[in-house]
């Protein structure tokens, strides 16, 4: 493999949040995907793939929400003291658990993304029918419905994937962090 080809950036873990459906965990598999094409390695963190294992034990709640952030971030840092990039997909809804995670990880090694969907077009895409039963009533505290969502002040990269395709999405956040050098279009 030629220099050239390899991927750019090492050792960062790439934070998305957003609304629930907002396509945090597409975007994040499709980079997932590239990386394994160049045969680096990388980790890919989900919130829904976590929440079956290692925080099968947490609910909802703010205080269960930080010790599920607060996990996650461990994990990441721990990866990427080995020079291994993170993919992490998660809600984190405040300011204050963004944050929170940015210090565990370190400032310089988290790249936030803000993937950014109206709650409407979140909830046509879900598929699952969260958004649904939490409007009646059947989960509490979804977040976009009866809990709050708080749009990041503090980002690397805004990608709208209301108004740009996955692909698209994908291609803003390589060429921002320059993950793959100059094959990216």
């Amino acid at each position: 493999m030629k220099e050239d080809n390899l991927i750019k950036s090492t050792a960062c873990t790439y934070w998305f949040t957003g609304l629930p459906c907002s396509g945090k965990s597409t975007l994040a598999d499709r980079l997932k995907e590239i990386y394994l094409s160049y045969n680096q390695p990388v980790v890919r963190l989900d919130g829904d793939v976590v929440r079956k294992s290692l925080c099968n034990d947490l609910g909802f709640s703010y205080e269960d929400r930080k010790e599920n952030l607060r996990r996650v971030a461990s994990v990441a840092e721990i990866v990427n003291s080995q020079n291994i990039p993170v993919l992490a997909s998660f809600v984190s809804p405040t300011e204050e658990l963004r944050g929170y995670v940015a210090e565990i990880i370190g400032e310089d090694k988290f790249k936030l993304i803000y993937v950014k969907c109206s709650l409407e077009e979140c909830e046509r895409r879900d598929v699952k029918g969260m958004y649904a039963l939490a409007r009646k009533g059947k989960i509490k505290g979804f977040t976009g419905v009866d809990d709050v969502f708080e749009e990041p002040e503090k980002y690397d990269l805004i990608v709208d994937t209301e108004k740009n395709s996955i692909e698209k999405c994908v291609s803003m956040i390589a060429d921002y962090f320059n993950l793959f050098g100059k094959q990216n279009t």
